[in-house]
């Protein structure tokens, strides 16, 4: 395990890296783009999922957990070209990319910005941006806030209406992951976050992107509805849809079944873009 912080146009990021180990470890590094106002701790259960044989890169967003605030808001273009900059500092070349929820759009940028770079490419419970299929209002309405990261007992009581699928009855245990990370997203940070995300939309550049691309989404995820998986998987040319029962974090609360289908995708040689 390494922690240390990448400076990057000013910009200092809090960057984690678990090396892969055993007789072959795998030589291309995976890189997790977590959720909005989430910072890296709360992927320590799909790290601990994942074959350890495989090195797993999770970085703080600025302005969450150990990452200063930007002092300008940022949007993706930006940011997928501030994390090449810092995985290209950390001795990274090419690399899988992941991205959770918010987390998503980055990678979609990242690829599409980085297309010899960027060998394979997953998107978990995301979609295309402003132009999408929007989730429940009432639910959305929830998000407005970063409150949930900072007040376990409100984590625990929306929980289930908010994320759907493993979570519904066990919001004690979506608080106790959120209360692990060293701090969520400050008032201004996550509010750049939201402006990063109202102002962009990969629906006319999926076309572009040619990685093969594994599209992992849940039929009870009352941010994301299932539509926007069928979409993506139209129109990014080389696609494959994972569809499972649970909801919007079950890449996290069920990393166990979740994390096989990610290793088995990453491992498949697949066509090269």
């Amino acid at each position: 395990m390494s922690e240390r912080y990448l400076a990057v146009a000013g910009q200092r990021v809090r960057v984690h890296v678990r090396f892969g180990v055993g007789d072959a470890p795998n030589p291309v590094p995976l890189v997790l783009c977590n959720g909005i106002g989430a910072s890296y701790e709360v992927l320590d259960p799909l790290v601990d999922a994942l074959d350890p044989a495989r090195t797993v890169i999770r970085f703080d967003v600025p302005g969450v957990g150990g990452s200063p605030v930007s002092p300008l808001p940022y949007g993706f273009p930006y940011l997928a070209w501030a994390l090449g900059r810092a995985l290209s500092r950390a001795g990274v070349d090419v690399l899988d990319i992941l991205g959770l929820s918010w987390g998503g759009a980055l990678a979609q940028q990242f690829a599409f910005q980085n297309p010899r770079r960027c060998r394979k490419l997953v998107l978990v419970s995301t979609g295309t941006g402003a132009i999408m299929v929007p989730g429940n209002p009432r639910v959305l309405a929830k998000m407005v806030t970063p409150r949930r990261f900072r007040d376990p007992a409100y984590a625990a009581e929306i929980a289930g209406e908010l994320y759907g699928g493993s979570v519904r009855g066990r919001g004690a245990e979506v608080a106790t992951i959120m209360q692990k990370q060293l701090h969520g997203a400050s008032k201004v940070g996550y509010l750049h976050q939201l402006l990063a995300g109202s102002v962009w939309t990969s629906l006319f550049a999926l076309p572009l992107i040619r990685q093969d691309t594994l599209i992992v989404a849940g039929t009870d995820d009352p941010i994301i509805p299932m539509a926007n998986a069928r979409i993506m998987s139209r129109l990014l040319p080389r696609a494959t849809v994972h569809a499972h029962a649970g909801g919007h974090i079950d890449l996290v609360t069920n990393a166990d079944e979740l994390a096989p289908v990610i290793d088995q995708f990453l491992d498949d040689p697949g066509e090269q873009p």
